[in-house]
């Protein structure tokens, strides 16, 4: 703002030309979305003789009546194969590895108190790669027997997938200590399934919950040794502030580089990484 002093006609003079530079700049705005509008038609009208020209294909959508069997045979495996896609990160999460893993990562960080680090998007990604670093010989199994023979045809795909479940199923039920089979026979009990029964005889549905509570009971018992240490710091900080009176002083503050201190001294990434990976047994 201008503020004009010992001039009379100063304010109708600026007031004079703010509207004539609002009157340009209105003018200038008009011109710049006429030329736009001009612009965008010109592209859309030759949008079309455009793509005939240069692009050798298009995509379309549409649904088609099956003239052969074989027709409906590819559009129901491809619709299996996109219910798979979608289901993928629960099928990640429920049968493999990745819940005690992101678990037991986010106990060590809880553990040594530092708020948001790392990030979890940080503890996610370790957590997946350290799953698929499990779940290689489990991956390689299914590879070599349900992916490759129907790649080459040699299998059709319910068998594929029936090898497949196979597989997975043997992998959660190796988790089950053999002293300690609470969960499976849980859910054995609750399905009302005749007993005895053998384990590979069991539906995917009672495998799979009797699994993830396996793997939480698991992840919250190396949880509870791994906060041993760091309480036993927190404990002795607090006593010693107490000790000298310094009651107002949060003992957080002083117990947090110590329990960093002893977490980077004895390795304990690679203690934390190692514990995870030596406690499923893959066979």
């Amino acid at each position: 703002m201008k503020i004009l002093i010992g001039k009379p006609n100063g304010p109708a003079v600026a007031v004079g030309q703010a509207g004539a530079a609002g009157r340009v700049s209105l003018k200038r705005l008009k011109n710049i979305l006429t030329i736009l509008i001009s612009s965008t038609t010109v592209i859309v009208c030759s949008l079309r003789v455009y793509a005939q020209t240069f692009f050798p294909f298009q995509f379309t959508f549409g649904v088609d009546g099956a003239q052969t069997s074989e027709d409906v045979a590819i559009s129901l495996q491809l619709l299996i194969l996109l219910t798979v896609l979608s289901l993928a990160p629960s099928i990640v999460i429920m049968t493999t590895s990745f819940v005690r893993t992101v678990i037991v990562l986010s106990f060590v960080r809880n553990a040594i108190g530092t708020q948001q680090m790392p990030p979890g998007q940080v503890i996610i990604s370790l957590a997946l790669f350290l799953t698929f670093f499990t779940m290689t010989p489990v991956l390689n199994h299914l590879n070599d027997n349900a992916l490759q023979p129907y790649m080459r045809e040699e299998i059709t795909i319910e068998t594929a997938l029936g090898e497949a479940s196979d597989t997975m199923k043997d992998f959660m039920l190796r988790q089950f200590s053999e002293s300690d089979q609470k969960p499976l026979e849980l859910f054995v009990s609750l399905a009302r399934i005749p007993v005895p029964v053998r384990p590979e005889e069991l539906p995917m549905t009672v495998v799979i919950p009797a699994f993830l509570v396996n793997e939480l009971t698991r992840a919250f018992q190396i949880g509870f040794f791994i906060y041993i240490p760091f309480l036993i710091i927190d404990m002795v900080v607090a006593s010693t502030l107490m000790s000298m009176g310094m009651m107002m002083l949060p003992p957080v503050m002083i117990s947090l580089p110590f329990k960093i201190l002893l977490f980077i001294s004895v390795g304990g990434w690679n203690l934390v990484a190692e514990t995870v990976i030596r406690s499923f047994n893959i066979g």
